[in-house]
C-alpha cells in the first residue's frame, strides 16, 4: 500500500491518536505532539457514512498517520484513504508534489496523469492527481499545506479500481475528505486538550 506515493515520508510524532464523531455529522480527528521544533498538529476531516476511521492499528502498521476504510477491513490496498503527515522540508508544496509525482512515473511509466482539482474549504493549499495504470489500478494523490508556519505537510490518497462499480461515489467520498480536512494546532501541555485552526 506503501506504493500509492512514491514518497515514503518518516512520520512527525511519536504517536498519533484519533476519535470520531458520532452525531449527525460525523468527522474524525487525528492529532499528534510536536518533535520539539514542530507545533503539535490536529487535522480534522468529515468520516463519509459507512467508512471507519483508523490510526493506531492498520494505519501504524502501513505506516501512515490514518487510515479511512470501507466496511470492514479486507488488508487489500483499494478503497483505502491514506493521510500521511510529514515535516515540511522542501521549499514549496509544488517541490514536494513534483518529486512525488516523478518517482510516481518512474514506477508506472505508462500510466496517465489526469489532474484531480480540489478545494479545501479550511484554507490549505492543495495539488492532486488521478493516476490511470495501464493494469487497471488507479491511484488518486493530493497533498496540501497548511500554511507555513505550521511547517508540516500532508497528503491523502487512494488505490481504486478502473472498473470498480461505486468508482464515482468513492471518489466523491475522498474528494470531500480531503476538501473538508482542517488543520489545528494542537497543544497537551498541561494535560487538556486545545485545539485552535481555521473554520
Amino acid at each position: 500500500m506503501k506504493s500509492m506515493i512514491g514518497l515514503c515520508f518518516s512520520l512527525l510524532i511519536p504517536f498519533t491518536a484519533c476519535g470520531a464523531g458520532v452525531d449527525k455529522n460525523p468527522g474524525v480527528l487525528v492529532y499528534g505532539g510536536g518533535d520539539g521544533e514542530i507545533p503539535g498538529w490536529a487535522i480534522f476531516t468529515d468520516l463519509p457514512m459507512g467508512w471507519t476511521p483508523d490510526c493506531c492499528a492498520h494505519a501504524k502498521a502501513i505506516g501512515v498517520n490514518l487510515a479511512l476504510y470501507k466496511g470492514e477491513w479486507t488488508g487489500k490496498p483499494e478503497r483505502v484513504m491514506l493521510l500521511n503527515i510529514w515535516t515540511a522540508r522542501a521549499p514549496t508544496l509544488s517541490a514536494d508534489f513534483q518529486k512525488d509525482r516523478q518517482r510516481y512515473r518512474t514506477s508506472y511509466p505508462a500510466a496517465k496523469d489526469v489532474a484531480f482539482p480540489v478545494a479545501n474549504t479550511h484554507k490549505l493549499a492543495c495539488l492532486g492527481s488521478l493516476y490511470q495504470r495501464d493494469d487497471h489500478k488507479d491511484d488518486v494523490v493530493v497533498f496540501c499545506e497548511p500554511d507555513k508556519a505550521s511547517r508540516i505537510r500532508l497528503s491523502w490518497s487512494m488505490l481504486i479500481a478502473a472498473d470498480d462499480p461505486e468508482r464515482q461515489q468513492v471518489l466523491a467520498a475522498f474528494k470531500q475528505v480531503v476538501e473538508q480536512s482542517m488543520y489545528m494546532k494542537y497543544q497537551d501541555g498541561t494535560g487538556k486538550q486545545k485545539l485552535q485552526g481555521n473554520k
